[in-house]
């Protein structure tokens, strides 16, 4: 008994059974290009030297259906935090050795991660030296015309090394996200903890502007800001609480009025902060003069499941969704590579629940995850590459966006591709009936995580994570054509036709 296994996604199964198609009669288009990382490190993140074929056969098992008639969410890209810690260690590099590594990480020919997506601090983070701020005071003393505003600190790390990426990739997307206000506008005094008095709301949100205007003197361009990093979360040197009411009332009155005021197109994005408080970004778009400023949500995924950015999705369709922050690491001289697991939970999570990017925490540190700050700076944060001198090594992290950041470019959108919650169409012939058929429906549960996009350019990218141990390759279905290819246990492949 033959059959051919269709996935169901509400079509009717004869448009699915439609006359072959003219893609699939040329040769060129039919090619798949593979790009693997096996667990066992044989292959990290390789293009594969055999070629790949979409025919006509149709072998056993549920395939994959890729369907680019179906577009969900515009993907903006992938990439990293640029902390000071990070830029720091890149100019403490010679200048050649500099420009290798940011050609290997922005630019996008040969073997290039191409990264399209950065997250800048607004002043320090726990992954500074040490803490600082654009308009710092003694004690006692304020500055409510700003006239003390000065990027100094950034100009000699952070500004430089932008300067160098943006003439590799000048398009790339940043976002800025504080960590804490100045200490004079807080109600503690101190970098930790604290809220923001309520008499320096309005500074506070010219302050954003004098940011965002700054680094574009520079040549630097915010696209967007989120207006606190973890304002659930006041353990963090240096850290400041926003409850729900309280960044509500700080956008709506202060800073989309400052925005607006400036002239600014600068994005204004909410929260910032994990996956299980959704409500709090939601209490102010429950507000229709804060609504009306606002381009979206952004999540970290220390907490929650990636199921709340679908919630969220669907509560408010109108508003985007970010996925700003994520730690991964791996011990350094690990035989195995645990690549499976971070594509999974985080380029297919994130963006199968509707983020428009992936940036993870953090680009750059040192053996010993330096620099941090003192009493609530994170010790274990690993970055993508490690630093010594001149030395560069390539960490989990780094591994699990390129297999996104070098294919799916700015402009992509992503398509549907059956995961494992779909049912799928079983077609058979009828056993005494010629040419009748017998259809039923069934679970797919037996296809491995996956998530297709379609790029600028036309192309189709499908990224498949082996999470099982014993499967051995998969089949994609693609325009009535199909491929089946080999992926190990524990191996992730990005698939490009």
């Amino acid at each position: 008994m033959k059959k051919n296994i269709l996935n169901f996604c509400g079509l009717c199964a004869a448009l699915l059974l439609s006359a072959p198609v003219i893609w699939a009669q040329n040769p060129v288009q039919r090619q798949i290009e593979a790009w693997i990382t096996n667990p066992d490190r044989s292959s990290v993140f390789e293009k594969v030297s055999q070629k790949f074929e979409f025919t006509d056969k149709t072998d056993k098992g549920t395939p994959i259906v890729v369907d680019d008639k179906q577009i969900f969410q515009t993907i903006d890209g992938f990439g990293f935090a640029l902390t000071g810690g990070s830029a720091e260690h890149l100019m403490k590099m010679s200048a050649e050795a500099r420009s290798a590594i940011l050609h290997e990480l922005f630019a996008t020919d040969g073997n290039n991660m191409g990264i399209s997506y950065l997250r800048l601090s607004i002043g320090a983070s726990d992954l500074n030296s040490f803490v600082f701020s654009y308009d710092d005071l003694p004690e006692g003393e304020t500055d409510f015309a700003l006239e003390k505003f000065d990027l100094a600190q950034d100009k000699k790390d952070v500004i430089p090394v932008m300067k160098e990426i943006l003439a590799i990739q000048p398009d790339i997307l940043i976002l800025g996200s504080p960590w804490s206000a100045p200490t004079w506008m807080k109600t503690n005094g101190k970098v930790k903890g604290g809220a923001l008095k309520p008499e320096c709301y309005e500074v506070y949100a010219k302050y954003f502007v004098k940011y965002i205007q700054a680094m574009k003197k520079e040549g630097i361009t915010i696209d967007a800001i989120t207006v606190q990093n973890e304002p659930l979360n006041s353990g963090n040197t240096p850290s400041l609480q926003m409850l729900p009411q309280e960044q509500n009332d700080f956008i709506k009155k202060y800073v989309g009025p400052a925005f607006k005021a400036a002239g600014l197109k600068t994005k204004i994005i909410l929260f910032d902060h994990n996956l299980d408080r959704i409500d709090h970004p939601l209490t102010a778009l429950r507000d229709p003069e804060t609504s009306r400023y606002v381009d979206g949500s952004a999540f970290h995924h220390y907490a929650g499941d990636f199921s709340a950015m679908n919630a969220l999705h669907y509560a408010r369709p109108d508003k985007n969704l970010y996925f700003t922050e994520q730690m991964i690491t791996e011990t350094p001289g690990k035989p195995f590579i645990n690549i499976a697991a971070s594509v999974k939970r985080l380029i297919i999570g994130a963006t199968r629940n509707w983020s428009r990017n992936v940036i993870l925490w953090n680009l750059a540190a040192d053996a010993l995850n330096d620099p941090h700050t003192n009493n609530g700076g994170c010790s274990m944060c690993q970055g993508a590459i490690t630093i010594e001198g001149d030395k560069v090594a390539r960490n989990l992290a780094y591994y699990t966006v390129a297999h996104a950041s070098k294919f799916v470019r700015p402009g992509s959108v992503r398509i549907f591709s059956t995961s494992q919650t779909d049912p799928s169409v079983i077609l058979s012939n009828d056993e005494e009936k010629a040419g009748a058929l017998r259809v039923w429906v069934t679970e797919t549960s037996d296809v491995l995580p996956n998530v297709a996009y379609k790029t600028p350019d036309g192309k189709i990218v499908l990224i498949v994570v082996n999470d099982t141990a014993v499967t051995n390759s998969f089949k994609i279905q693609y325009n009535g054509q199909y491929a089946t290819i080999p992926l190990k246990p524990g191996a992730v492949g990005t698939f490009v036709w």
